[in-house]
């Protein structure tokens, strides 16, 4: 009778470790995929810039060095992507929109206003995509802290998982109003 006891606790461990697993397996899917998403974003929006330079370069011919300037970020940001590299890339894109108010024409002119919308699309789903990656990092972490996985998370091979914020380079670039210069 000790012996049937002693299986069906086991039996409850072994079910109750296997719960824990799944759901941790899940959760750190789920982490996966949010950083997947948000390089999803950055290469939509690495493969539309080409398309708003051109159509720029058609209006503000000798706006090159600003042109320039955009080709060789989304370059550097494609090549080695880094916070940094994309923090360039982003100061450099918000130059090359602001050409926009400095020629009527090309502010007027519909692709210019379509590509000009789909970045600002492309912007906001990134940042969805980086708050659904924190909030999918607060859960897998909350999920390894949480009793009674926290008893077998480390011995499962379970760690923590960074939150998507700005590193040191970007703290001094992205929060300030882009300089634009004609």
């Amino acid at each position: 009778m000790s012996t049937i006891i002693v299986l069906v606790v086991l039996a409850v461990i072994a079910m109750v470790l296997i719960g824990i697993y799944n759901r941790l397996v899940a959760l750190r899917q789920t982490c996966r995929q949010g950083v997947a998403d948000i390089d999803a974003q950055l290469r939509q929006r690495h493969d539309l810039v080409p398309n708003l330079v051109a159509t720029v370069k058609g209006y503000a011919t000798h706006e090159k060095t600003t042109l320039d300037s955009v080709i060789e970020a989304r370059n550097r940001a494609t090549a080695s992507p880094s916070p940094d590299s994309e923090a360039q890339f982003k100061v450099s894109l918000d130059r090359l929109l602001a050409l926009g108010e400095a020629y009527p024409d090309l502010k007027a002119n519909a692709n210019f206003q379509a590509l000009q919308g789909e970045l600002a699309d492309i912007e906001d789903k990134l940042a969805a995509a980086r708050r659904a990656l924190n909030a999918a990092v607060s859960r897998y972490n909350a999920g390894i802290e949480s009793f009674p996985a926290v008893l077998f998370a480390g011995a499962l091979g379970f760690r923590h998982e960074d939150f998507n914020g700005l590193d040191a380079s970007e703290k001094g670039v992205v929060d300030q109003v882009p300089q634009v210069q004609f």
